[in-house]
């Protein structure tokens, strides 16, 4: 009886340099899938985003950029977090996406996170993946600091199911502390810049319709709380090079947190576009500009608009860039009636109080709403470019 054969398998194993490139590979893979992709600055989601017109914001654009490249003057303590702030439609959107694509095209752009309340994606919405979308773009940003993010997240492969305090420690500044421990000391530097932290949702970790007695819900100001103090941790650390900018909306949660008579921490000056800024020129501009746009298109007379038009509707704006883009972008795109007919309903509403500047804002809102063939649509529209008035939301 003949013996069976045998047969040897002979099994060849990556060389380290290829094995550690598929584990960095494999890292980079399932941290991407945990992003909020739509939520960096140049996504595709965003490719509608406000923007600011060329030669508007020019000034507060270039203040920021100055505190981003510059030094503040204290070399000990560094100032390394600053707010932006302003009411519904000031433009601050606007502002951070222009200044996000400024700082990328000069090589100090560390990461981007642009909140949204209306977006159908989650993680724009939630902190969930708040840390996960900073952590993967600074991979993204040298070499070595990817390679320091990888190693850390190949240690603790459940990071991401830790709170965001744990995550910011493990992925960011732990990382950060071995690249810049080395004797060559890389020269970190950029901005990491957040817009619309007012708008993040609380994450809910029990079940609210249990009969179960549980805690009582979130509120959405406890998780933009918490993201600011994870930050301003950040920002304390001697090892962390970056520049964070934060842009909301004067709730009170950020101004308790910004208060220096509250937070002993130093932040640098915050800004608000509403009363550091006159935004009244850079308002005319882009009328002006857009108005010369429309007129081209629809073949109206040079002469229009009629004298006066733009210095009203600069005024009915009271400093809020939304109330001129509101305007144009009805003038452009309304189906009802050609943009003079339009222009003349606009400029003939009567504000009813000098006292409320939003109130010109909330008369051309229920304008749109009446003058679309679709009321729905128009309403989704207006929310979308998050420049919904708080009196269509309720």
């Amino acid at each position: 009886m003949d013996t069976p054969r045998q047969t040897h398998w002979k099994v060849s194993l990556p060389c380290p340099a290829v094995f550690e490139r598929l584990t960095d590979f494999c890292w980079d893979i399932e941290l991407e899938a945990r992003i909020a992709a739509g939520a960096i600055h140049d996504s595709a989601e965003r490719s509608d985003a406000p923007k600011c017109h060329p030669e508007t914001r020019v000034a507060v654009q270039d203040d920021l950029y100055s505190w981003i490249v510059d030094d503040d003057g204290d070399l000990d303590r560094p100032k390394k977090m600053k707010w932006v702030t302003g009411p519904a439609g000031t433009g601050k959107t606007a502002v951070m996406g222009s200044l996000a694509k400024r700082c990328k095209a000069d090589g100090v752009l560390a990461a981007t996170f642009f909140f949204a309340s209306w977006s159908a994606s989650i993680g724009r919405r939630r902190k969930t993946a708040f840390i996960a979308t900073i952590a993967h773009q600074l991979a993204q940003h040298r070499e070595d600091l990817q390679n320091a993010i990888s190693h850390a997240f190949e240690k603790n492969p459940g990071v991401l199911e830790k709170n965001i305090h744990v995550q910011m420690e493990i992925l960011i500044l732990a990382p950060l502390r071995e690249v810049i421990s080395r004797p060559d000391r890389p020269g970190l530097r950029g901005a990491i810049i957040i817009d619309g932290l007012d708008e993040c949702e609380a994450e809910q970790y029990h079940n609210i319709g249990s009969r179960v007695k549980a805690p009582p819900a979130r509120a959405n100001d406890q998780d933009q709380l918490e993201i600011l103090q994870v930050l301003q941790v950040a920002s304390s650390d001697p090892s962390f090079p970056f520049r964070i900018l934060i842009a909301s909306r004067p709730e009170r949660v950020f101004r308790e947190f910004f208060d220096p008579e509250n937070n002993p921490t130093s932040f640098a000056p915050k800004l608000d576009l509403h009363e550091d800024y006159n935004a009244k020129g850079d308002i005319t501009l882009f009328l002006e500009a857009q108005f010369s746009r429309i007129r081209r298109r629809y073949h109206l007379l040079p002469s229009w608009p009629q004298p006066g038009a733009i210095q009203t509707l600069v005024k009915n704006a009271s400093g809020q860039f939304v109330y001129a883009a509101t305007v144009i972008r009805f003038l452009a795109e309304s189906p009802k009636a050609p943009p003079d007919d339009q222009l003349q309903s606009i400029l003939a509403m009567k504000s009813a109080t000098a006292s409320n500047p939003f109130e010109p804002l909330d008369l051309l809102y229920s304008h749109i709403l009446e003058s679309s063939p679709d009321p729905a649509l128009a309403k989704r529209n207006l929310a979308r470019q998050n420049i919904y008035s708080e009196t269509f939301t309720h």
